[in-house]
């Protein structure tokens, strides 16, 4: 069962924009795709292409697509974008807040579509949600909302602990300091102690567990992050393999053995930025069109792994469930 499948689109109006976009030695235009992710991720250029074709574009048909992954390496960002500038490409796809941040430092004049889990405004992306102005506009996701019901469902599912644990990446700061100040005051709400742990790369991940043991943690916080996305069937295991009642944001974290996923509906995001791109192909300005909200959220919850950790489902909670993982 699916519900609060909704769409909210911020209203706006127009700035200035230069009235040319970039010119391509080839009649076929260019999309320059940014992520700090890695290509495995295929669904996030799939829900891009998705909307693509809502707008009339099919890749190498009649647009083609210059892909830059980071691999989780932010600090190769600056340098992909700076790259697709070089060629002249006719729309930059940013997505995530890091990949964002890096096109709009790399350029002022080719339009940018970003998708991001972050507060647009409190990145430095645009000023203004209805107005966004310049050469840039997106998609913004709830993820940092949401931040707080992360603890808050945890907590409704093991309602004895009163120690836990957050996973952020510092390497990529602006992310995990939003999402963590949102986080801890959740946690002060609850009256729980909140231990903070960093993972960089997936060779951290088994420090993070043993950690986690450690502190007798009740349960795992996953902040949103490519890295963790990258690694979350790996984070599932451990976290089953340790007995550690976990949540991430993403539907796959549950399907891979994960407790339980509460976020955004990503593709939907993804395939909102993928639209907008293809409008601008088609000549709409980024100062035109005002920044997106994808508000779908959905919750799923692994009912073998709840077994598996002796945690009694409450009836309420499984009620409001998308999904309930056998």
């Amino acid at each position: 069962m699916r519900r609060r499948d909704f769409i909210a689109l911020i209203g706006g109006s127009a700035m200035s924009w230069p009235t040319k976009v970039r010119a391509q030695t080839s009649a076929m235009p260019v999309i320059g795709f940014m992520n700090g992710g890695s290509s495995v991720e295929a669904w996030r250029w799939t829900a891009v292409r998705q909307g693509l074709r809502v707008a009339g574009y099919v890749t190498d048909q009649n647009v083609h697509v210059e892909f830059r992954w980071a691999e989780g390496h932010y600090d190769r960002l600056p340098e992909m974008a700076a790259d697709l500038v070089r060629r002249q490409v006719n729309v930059i796809a940013a997505t995530g807040a890091l990949p964002a941040l890096a096109a709009k430092a790399a350029t002022t004049v080719i339009p940018i579509v970003f998708e991001t889990a972050s507060d647009p405004i409190q990145l430095g992306l645009v000023d203004n949600l209805n107005r966004p102005g310049g050469n840039i506009t997106g998609v913004t996701q709830l993820n940092v909302e949401i931040a707080p019901k992360l603890v808050e469902l945890l907590h409704e599912l093991v309602p004895t602990a009163h120690v836990m644990a957050l996973l952020v990446n510092p390497a990529a700061s602006v992310l995990a300091e939003s999402q963590s100040r949102a986080i801890q005051s959740a946690a002060n709400k609850f009256g729980l102690e909140l231990h903070f742990l960093n993972a960089s790369s997936e060779q951290d991940f088994d420090a993070v567990f043993a950690d986690v043991v450690r502190l007798r943690a009740g349960g795992l916080v996953i902040s949103a992050d490519p890295v963790f996305t990258h690694g979350i069937e790996r984070l599932a295991a451990l976290a089953l393999r340790h007995a550690v009642p976990a949540i991430y944001v993403y539907r796959e974290f549950a399907v891979a053995g994960g407790l339980i996923s509460y976020g955004s509906d990503h593709s939907e995001s993804y395939r909102l930025a993928g639209i907008y791109t293809g409008r601008i192909l088609k000549g709409e300005r980024p100062a035109d069109l005002p920044v997106q909200q994808a508000t779908k959220v959905e919750l799923y919850i692994n009912l073998k792994t709840a077994a598996t950790l002796n945690i009694a489902l409450p009836l309420a909670l499984s009620g409001r469930a998308d999904e309930l993982i056998e």
